[in-house]
This record gives C-alpha cells, sequence and structure tokens, in this order.
C-alpha cells in the first residue's frame, strides 16, 4: 500500500475541493468502492419501491410495526404503496446527486430499523438494514470527495 502525504495532493487538503480535484479514476479502489455503493443504493431503493407495488419479492405489508399500521391512514398495503414512491425517489436521487441522496437513503433505512425493532420477531433483518444504513453513510462521505456539492447562484 502506497503511503501518501498532503504535499502529494494539495487540492486534497484545501478548503471547499471540488469533484474536480478527485478525477475519477478506475484504477483507485476509492472511487470503486463509491461507485460500487452508488449502484448499490441506486438499484436497490428503485427496485424494492416498484416491488411494493406488486409484492413478487415480498409480501411488504407483514414488515409494518402494527402501530404504525395504526396511525397510517388506510390499509398497509396503502402505507407501502408511499414507501415504494419514496424508495424509488431516493434511489433516483442517489443516482443524481449521491451526496445528498445517500443521506436520504440512511434516514430511510434509520426508519425502517425503528419500526422492525418495535415488531418482535425482525431483528435480523433490522440487522441487516443497519449494515445497509452504515454502507449509505458510507456512500455519503465517499460522495463528499467525488460528488461536487450544489453551488447557489451569486447575484
Amino acid at each position: 500500500m502506497a503511503v501518501t502525504h498532503p504535499q502529494d495532493h494539495p487540492a486534497a487538503i484545501r478548503r471547499g475541493a471540488s469533484a474536480d480535484d478527485k478525477p475519477a479514476d478506475w484504477r483507485d479502489g476509492r472511487y470503486q468502492a463509491y461507485a460500487l455503493l452508488r449502484l448499490a443504493f441506486t438499484v436497490a431503493p428503485i427496485v424494492f419501491g416498484i416491488d411494493k407495488f406488486f409484492n413478487v419479492l415480498v409480501d411488504w405489508p407483514v414488515y409494518l410495526a402494527p402501530w404504525i399500521n395504526d396511525i397510517a391512514p388506510g390499509s398497509g398495503q396503502d402505507f407501502m404503496y408511499v414507501v415504494g414512491a419514496i424508495e424509488i425517489v431516493a434511489g433516483v436521487l442517489v443516482a443524481l446527486k449521491p451526496r445528498y441522496g445517500a443521506y436520504v437513503v440512511a434516514a430511510w433505512l434509520a426508519g425502517i430499523i425503528v419500526s422492525l425493532l418495535t415488531y418482535s420477531g425482525y431483528y435480523d433483518i433490522a440487522l441487516r438494514d443497519f449494515g445497509l444504513l452504515l454502507g449509505a453513510l458510507t456512500l455519503a462521505r465517499l460522495a463528499s470527495v467525488y460528488d461536487p456539492p450544489l453551488r447557489s447562484r451569486a447575484r
């Protein structure tokens, strides 16, 4: 493993470094990790979001904690339609702007974890989703290097 020094990468230590300072290099393991996580957190939410409308992969309302079903209007499946739409939007946001979309996915996963922990019998899935949450946060940190922030327009 090569050791790098700050003087080797002056742009990396400047405040407000942009993505142009860290170009995409497919030979760089950090960029590969970023690209892989970006792909995963784009595809998975979109696929699972679409499946909330069809229940092909799993019967999604089964995983809904009863207390959420009690306070949400409509049936559990109606709630899953909303969940599916939000997941699709989150996946698209990761595809377009992972710097921000990854935090949306992480927050969404945190909500799922709370739901699963309050519904006995799904602790293993909550643990899996915690691992996914850590992956989403890792993507967010990597995106802070490879995905430039949105800039406000100067007047």
